[in-house]
């Protein structure tokens, strides 16, 4: 499991539950099947600005609290190949990478990209139209350099 992953798990985790512990917190993750050490959630948890509250851990609404990393930074560590074939891009990343790419990318909410399906090395990126996909292409191949 990797990092940004993790962290988006974590986020996602103590948005719906009421978590109060790192026990708790080492316990839903492994429900989900994610393994962390006692050492790495609390990195974790400073590096997401978590905090405790009454009503278990939340995310400090600190604008310099650090958060979970964007599209172009993820893409720079995980991007590997760009193909595309009218209105659709292929990206190939490593094995296990491909939901956070397109998750980011999804967050980014770039307006030439109407959707995202995402395997374990593949992310099918949809635009609307073949000249929209081909501004795509040129913005990812760009991160690649």
């Amino acid at each position: 499991m990797n990092k940004v992953y993790r962290h988006g798990q974590i986020l996602k985790l103590v948005r719906a539950q009421h978590l109060h512990t790192q026990e708790e917190l080492a316990d839903a993750l492994r429900a989900q099947g994610i393994s962390a050490t006692q050492v790495t959630l609390s990195r974790d948890i400073r590096e997401l600005g978590l905090v405790k509250t009454p009503d278990g851990y939340s995310q400090t609404s600190n604008p310099s609290a650090p958060s979970v990393p964007g599209f172009d930074s993820i893409a720079r560590e995980f991007l590997l190949d760009v193909r595309i074939a009218q209105n659709l891009l292929v990206l190939r990343t490593p094995p296990g990478h491909a939901n956070a790419l397109a998750s980011a990318l999804d967050n980014a909410e770039w307006p030439e990209v109407t959707g995202t399906i995402a395997g374990d090395d593949t992310v099918l990126v949809v635009a609307p139209d073949a000249e929209a996909a081909g501004l795509l292409r040129s913005k990812f191949l760009h991160l690649l350099k």
